[in-house]
């Protein structure tokens, strides 16, 4: 699931707000039928999807709201309808129904009263993956009072989102990370290679990006060689918010907080979400492209150990699933994964669900309650049925929900993933089901293969995850911490008590705490004889 994508950090700074809900009593209200403009935004002809997000002006805080927007811990906070726009010139308008394609519910069922809204083109089709950003075409906070039966004003599409220097990073940052930013960019490299593998599943040019970043006093002349860790993002990250994570690592490393290594930031964002680094018949073959062409290649430029006691994984999330794939799938290649609140790495525990249950139901337990899927101090925050069925009104592409499919599932007929459960009633496709078992269900792969794999796979799985995840991700690690010891395994699982997904890392004042521990503990199998 989520590391801390963009969305949900900008998320946790919203007011929330009461969700909304229509009167069950009431007669059916007529459509509104909102009209949007293209004004001034862009002088060309544009395409995409049209959001229209609507929250009581009473979340505004002293009456100010820059932007009307999702809050995916309170999923009915905001009401958002959608639709497709498939050209779009200056000055042209367009009607967008929201009682259409709408999220809890039609626009007509919100209650009379004050409102701010706000319309959003979504030019790249990714605002399930990255929220608004640079090049999306927004309209400014409107206020409107909703009667019954009254008509919204027009709103105007006026700006277009400025790209943002990534290395400019935010003033929450801690002072120190951003005073180490000058000298992180000279030790830091952004290393593109075009794969021949993928160039040729997708018919076009298609490359690997990662920020290389060596450790100080490194030569590239010189006979040192480093070990390296190799490290993912979660879902919403993505090539350009490493910057943060390159200026820590520089700064924790240039104190000697951290041992003297080169790390490799992987971006595994795409079209379709997280790809993982696993070969899917969606994706194409990343985990090939990463093991058999890229890593080779960056071997060749850089003092590397260029061994597999020198080559260790790290990721969060859902790069904590994509590290534990490729430690699994890859034995001989790495010396270790540190894997820390990953994605299910078993489906008969998929954030609460068994996909392998007779008559499974993504969005309600057998006895008939709701599956929850987020959850926040021992209260459940917003459900399965929530979660997927806003991501479905913001967009066909990028959201957490349909990424799993784009990795894990069969491909259909019409070109697209199977999906895994029904959008409308939640059953679980008992066929795709059995297709992830057999393909992706990490447990199951090392169940099935543990005398192949033992020898190279003994004793490098280190998983970490809290008690309290946000998403019910210990309840799938304990499920493959209880297969590895029936196979007899050698691994480290450490259940951390009450830590959620998103204080993982942090002790007292340290908010990467674990990173450094980690980062020790990969410096010690790569050099046994050195202290610390």
């Amino acid at each position: 699931m989520k590391h801390l994508p963009v969305r949900s950090v900008l998320a946790l700074a919203l007011l929330t707000t009461v969700g909304f809900a229509a009167q069950a009593d009431e007669a059916p209200l007529a459509h509104r039928i909102v009209r949007v403009s293209l004004d001034g935004a862009t002088d060309k002809g544009t395409s995409g999807r049209l959001l229209l997000f609507a929250a009581p002006a009473s979340a505004a805080k002293d009456g100010k709201m820059e932007s009307v927007d999702t809050n995916p811990f309170q999923p009915k906070a905001v009401s958002v309808a959608g639709r497709e726009v498939d050209w779009m010139a200056p000055g042209q308008s367009v009607d967008i129904d929201a009682d259409g394609e709408a999220f809890p519910a039609g626009f007509s069922s919100l209650p009379p009263g004050d409102y701010l809204v706000q319309a959003v083109l979504d030019v790249g089709h990714d605002y399930n993956y990255s929220g608004r950003h640079a090049g999306d075409l927004v309209s400014e906070v409107t206020p409107v009072k909703l009667t019954p039966g009254g008509s919204l004003p027009v709103l105007k599409l006026t700006k277009t989102v400025p790209a943002k220097d990534p290395w400019d990073l935010p003033s929450q940052a801690p002072k120190e990370v951003r005073d180490a930013v000058p000298e992180a960019r000279k030790h830091a490299h952004a290393e593109v290679f075009q794969s021949p593998s993928l160039t040729a599943f997708t018919g076009r040019p298609q490359s690997i990006r990662a920020w290389v970043l060596t450790p100080p006093g490194y030569d590239p002349n010189g006979s040192t060689r480093y070990p390296v860790a190799y490290v993912t993002h979660g879902f919403g990250g993505g090539f350009d918010r490493f910057t943060g994570n390159v200026a820590f690592l520089w700064s924790a490393m240039a104190k000697k907080d951290m041992p003297p290594m080169i790390w490799v930031l992987l971006d595994e964002s795409g079209p379709t979400g997280t790809h993982e680094f696993a070969d899917s018949v969606n994706n194409g073959p990343w985990g090939h492209a990463l093991i058999a062409e890229y890593i080779p290649w960056l071997e060749s430029r850089y003092r590397m150990d260029g061994k597999a006691s020198g080559r260790f994984l790290n990721g969060h999330s859902s790069g904590g699933w994509a590290t534990l794939w490729l430690q699994t799938a890859y034995p001989k290649t790495f010396g270790g994964t540190w894997s820390t609140s990953p994605d299910p790495s078993d489906f008969h525990d998929f954030t609460g669900i068994d996909l392998y249950a007779t008559g499974a139901n993504a969005y309600r337990k057998p006895d008939g309650s709701a599956n929850p899927l987020v959850r926040d101090k021992g209260q459940v925050i917003a459900t399965f049925e929530t979660f997927a069925k806003l991501e479905r009104v913001l967009g066909s592409y990028g959201g957490q929900l349909a990424s799993f499919e784009w990795v894990f599932s069969p491909r259909g007929k019409d070109g697209r993933p199977q999906p895994m459960f029904n959008r409308d009633t939640g059953a679980v496709d008992a066929d795709v089901a059995a297709y992830w078992r057999e393909h992706y269900d990490i447990s199951q792969r090392v169940r099935t293969n543990w005398p192949a794999l033992k020898p190279d796979l003994d004793g490098k799985i280190h998983l970490i995850v809290g008690t309290a995840d946000t998403f019910y991700l210990d309840g799938s690690a304990k499920l493959f911490k209880a297969t590895l010891d029936e196979l007899h395994a050698k691994s480290d699982f450490r259940f951390l008590p009450g830590k959620t997904h998103f204080d993982l890392y942090t002790e007292g004042e340290d908010r990467q705490a674990l990173l450094k521990k980690i980062a020790w503990e990969m410096y010690g199998v790569a050099r046994p004889g050195q202290k610390r």
